[in-house]
């Protein structure tokens, strides 16, 4: 499956298993079925009561998917974009992460808002990447999967926690990459990184879209004799650092890449966590890699996002290697 595939699939079981999930959007409904088709033929089986295509409002979604919550249901709501998700601030943040706190676990407000970035050919208002501003407010799952058969299993379980859940989907990945995916319930836990390769040197933290960059980047390293792990964090709320800082201890090194700006983004949380709690093991600072300070250009060749090779070349900076060839680092 693609990763939409994945994601409509996982809507289809979790709709037929539960009759309190609806759906809620702008194009959501049949014919149309989301404007990149996640909800494909949702409207048809499960009827318009449940799968409702909205005006454009995402306050208003938003808002409706709160009350929903609030009445027993169990909301997925669809933000087109993630720069929309700005007129759905309050709602979301405000009400939707704050209300089991508030009253003491007893009104949970359970719902999964799914929103897709990555569309830089739209412009500087459809690209951005906002998933910091998620993770700093407490109370909220963040989903970033790189997978199909990731997507599947998060969105799954997302659907299931008390917690409401925002499911980043990026455009680039929707279509890009089939795998083998359960065709059946398929759940992966929230919060469990992945190991993708094991290495000895350095450690490649990593999601999303950047998970193929590190894989590629932790090749080429390979090939001068580097042996570089990559982790695909899968959730950036919860976020598993035990299996960070696991890997950091041993190869004593640590790049945290993201697609999101480097000024301010979830790397820099990562970096200074470990290199507080790890100060005394580390044979260099952890460092980052992320996109330019500056709204996303239309261009792709301005967009100044991680590359391979600017992956390679930070890492190499860590190890004090110069030279194409390079050496084996000295000091383990």
């Amino acid at each position: 499956m693609t990763m939409a595939a994945a994601l409509n699939s996982a809507f289809h079981l979790a709709m037929e298993n539960n009759d309190k999930i609806v759906v809620l959007g702008e194009d959501v409904a049949d014919p149309i079925g989301g404007v990149f088709k996640t909800s494909k033929g949702l409207s048809t089986k499960f009827g318009e009561l449940r799968v409702r295509s909205t005006p454009i409002s995402e306050q208003a979604i938003a808002g409706a998917a709160v009350g929903l919550a609030l009445g027993g249901y169990r909301p997925i709501a669809e933000i087109m974009f993630f720069d929309f998700i700005t007129l759905a601030m309050d709602q979301i943040l405000n009400h939707a992460a704050k209300f089991r706190y508030m009253t003491g676990g007893t009104t949970p407000a359970p719902i999964t808002v799914t929103t897709t970035i990555g569309s830089s050919h739209f412009g500087a208002q459809h690209a951005q990447s906002l998933e910091a501003w998620f993770m700093h407010t407490p109370g909220i799952n963040v989903l970033y999967p790189s997978t199909p058969s990731d997507a599947k299993g998060l969105i799954t379980t997302a659907l299931e926690s008390p917690d409401p859940s925002l499911l980043i989907q990026h455009s680039g990945l929707l279509y890009s990459v089939k795998e083998p995916v359960p065709t059946g319930i398929h759940r992966v836990p929230l919060g469990k990184a992945k190991i993708l390769r094991p290495g000895s040197d350095v450690t490649l933290i990593t999601y999303g879209t950047q998970v193929a960059v590190c894989m590629q980047a932790a090749e080429a390293l390979a090939e001068s004799g580097v042996e570089a792990e990559v982790i695909d964090l899968r959730t950036l709320v919860p976020l598993d650092f035990a299996t960070v800082e696991e890997s950091v201890e041993r190869t004593r090194r640590a790049v945290v890449v993201h697609e999101a700006t480097e000024f301010v983004g979830p790397g820099a949380e990562i970096a200074a966590r470990l290199n507080e709690r790890l100060f005394n093991e580390l044979l260099a600072p952890a460092v980052r890699v992320g996109a330019a300070y500056t709204p996303v250009p239309f261009s792709k060749s301005l967009s100044g996002y991680p590359t391979v090779d600017r992956v390679v070349a930070k890492v190499r900076g860590l190890l004090g290697l110069q030279s194409a060839a390079g050496t084996r680092p000295v000091e383990r």
